[in-house]
């Protein structure tokens, strides 16, 4: 709540906010031990590669994937590349929802991520090298950017003792090879 709503993203964040409130009220009129995380953008295997609803990463791996697979000269991406995203595999929010269900007991939410971020056309550039895509990366920037940057400040977090384990690249070669394993039995 440090400032305006980004337009594509309003109704999500207003939800997450919602949430975290909700917690808040019932710890202080129940008196229960509940606490919020808040997640940055998760991926992983199983994650959802379906082109018509997939968040950015795992739209990436599928386009790339498919792009290589027929020898596609370029594959065209929404918008500029210039908004920065942070990232987290799955296996790490795991480990920190344990982590802090051992170790915190706070009405204020914690953020889990890497702090960490990177652009659009740097995350592109490493799933297009990784999936072993070799044609050209065209930006339709007709198409929106959504919010110039998301990226969580999680020193709460990490000042408890916690720290994310998987790199993004070995992150991103591990969701490729499952994808590739089970491309079959996902939607596309």
């Amino acid at each position: 709540m440090t400032g305006h709503l980004e337009s594509t993203n309003s109704a999500y964040a207003v939800a997450k906010i919602a949430g975290i409130e909700s917690i808040k009220s019932y710890r202080k009129q129940y008196g229960r031990k509940w606490i919020s995380l808040m997640p940055t953008n998760i991926y992983g295997p199983r994650d959802n590669f379906n082109l018509d609803n997939a968040h950015v990463l795992p739209a990436l791996i599928n386009r790339f994937i498919s792009g290589a697979k027929s020898g596609a000269k370029s594959v065209t991406l929404w918008g500029t590349g210039e908004p920065k995203r942070e990232f987290l595999h799955s296996r790490d929010l795991a480990s920190a929802t344990r982590f802090a269900l051992e170790k915190y007991d706070q009405d204020e939410h914690l953020n889990v991520g890497t702090g960490e971020d990177l652009t659009i056309q740097e995350l592109a550039s490493v799933v297009a090298r990784l999936a072993k895509f070799e044609g050209e990366l065209i930006w339709d920037k007709s198409k929106p950017d959504g919010t110039p940057r998301k990226v969580l400040d999680v020193t709460r977090l990490k000042s408890l003792g916690w720290a994310p384990k998987v790199d993004l690249e070995h992150g991103i070669s591990e969701t490729i090879e499952w994808f590739l394993k089970n491309q079959s039995m996902v939607r596309v």
